[in-house]
């Protein structure tokens, strides 16, 4: 599974420099952007097996950047992890339009992250 393409979304530096770590060093082709409009432009470039994106961030949040994906047909199966604070829960409803496979509070572990992308990798 290590071929596949992940855009990874978010406004902590430190986030998106672990984070791209992990996954490339698990053999993943990784791509990253710091805020939800810069996510989105690379996802219409890139056509990422995968997004991984922080639920609160500049200019787009997490859940307006799945639900404008899932309106672009090249993206209605593309699974997508949010990344939230502590205890932030989304409606059904919300993670059903956005694509939204699996929710991980922060701060969470490198190993918690890579077996959630093989999860939803492996079930898309």
């Amino acid at each position: 599974m290590g071929s596949k393409t992940i855009l990874v979304a978010d406004d902590e530096t430190h986030i998106l420099n672990v984070v791209s770590l992990k996954l490339k060093n698990a053999g993943f082709r990784v791509i990253t952007a710091r805020d939800g409009q810069e996510a989105f432009e690379l996802a219409l470039q890139e056509n990422p097996d995968l997004l991984i994106t922080d639920h609160n961030m500049p200019r787009m949040t997490g859940l307006e950047l799945c639900q404008k994906l899932r309106q672009d047909a090249r993206f209605d199966h593309m699974p997508a992890i949010m990344l939230s604070a502590r205890g932030f829960q989304l409606d059904e409803n919300d993670t059903a339009a956005g694509g939204i496979r699996r929710m991980l509070s922060k701060p969470f572990s490198p190993r918690e992250l890579l077996a959630a992308v093989d999860q939803v990798l492996a079930a898309a």
